[in-house]
C-alpha cells in the first residue's frame, strides 16, 4: 500500500510541476511577445523578463520537456526583421 501511495504522491507532484511549466511557458511568451512589438515600435527593450522566466523553467526539470534557451535582444531583432 506504501508503494501505491508513493506513486500517486510522485504523479501528483509531477502534474504540479508541469502545469507550473505551462503557466511560466505562457508568461514567457507574453514576454516574448512585449518585446518583439517594443522592437518593432523602435523602442528601446530588454530580455531580463523573459529569462528570468526561462531559468525558472529550465530549473523544473522534467524529462518531458525540452531546455528552453535564453532571448538576447539581437534575437528578438532579428526576428522583428523578418516580419
Amino acid at each position: 500500500m506504501s508503494v501505491h501511495k508513493d506513486l500517486i504522491n510522485h504523479a501528483a507532484n509531477q502534474n504540479k510541476l508541469y502545469q507550473e511549466f505551462l503557466a511560466l511557458d505562457q508568461q514567457r511568451e507574453l514576454y516574448i511577445e512585449e518585446a518583439v512589438e517594443l522592437c518593432k515600435q523602435g523602442k528601446l527593450f530588454t530580455t531580463d523578463k523573459i529569462n528570468e522566466v526561462t531559468n525558472r523553467m529550465n530549473k523544473i526539470n522534467l524529462r518531458i520537456t525540452s531546455i528552453r534557451k535564453n532571448v538576447t535582444v539581437e534575437m528578438v531583432q532579428d526576428y522583428v526583421k523578418t516580419l
